[in-house]
């Protein structure tokens, strides 16, 4: 590598690093966002809770835990919601009634 090269890319490098320096002076310092709150869960949740916790201790099969785990997991995909309501007014094809 020539010299003429190893001067360049020191530059850049050095150019690169001041850019860096001045961006970072420049920004405004912004306080932290504050922790998202906390909210109290319902008393199924914290059962489902309790009985996740009593079950990530056993060692043998538990038809409860397989429960509580098969009810976590609907909970977590939101499954237990309804699905959302599909409009139907305009599913019908143009000509699909019209006949010439």
């Amino acid at each position: 590598m020539s010299r003429t090269a190893k001067i360049a890319g020191v530059a850049a490098l050095a150019g690169l690093m001041m850019t860096v320096a001045i961006v970072a002076a420049v920004q405004p310092d912004e306080p932290a966002p504050a922790p998202p709150l906390v909210l109290p869960a319902d008393e199924g949740q914290a059962r489902l809770a309790r009985e996740l916790d009593r079950c990530a201790s056993l060692t043998m099969p538990d038809s409860g835990c397989e429960a509580a785990w098969a009810a976590n997991r609907r909970r977590f995909f939101r499954q237990d919601e309804p699905p959302p309501a599909i409009e139907r007014g305009s599913d019908t094809a143009p000509d699909e009634g019209a006949r010439p």
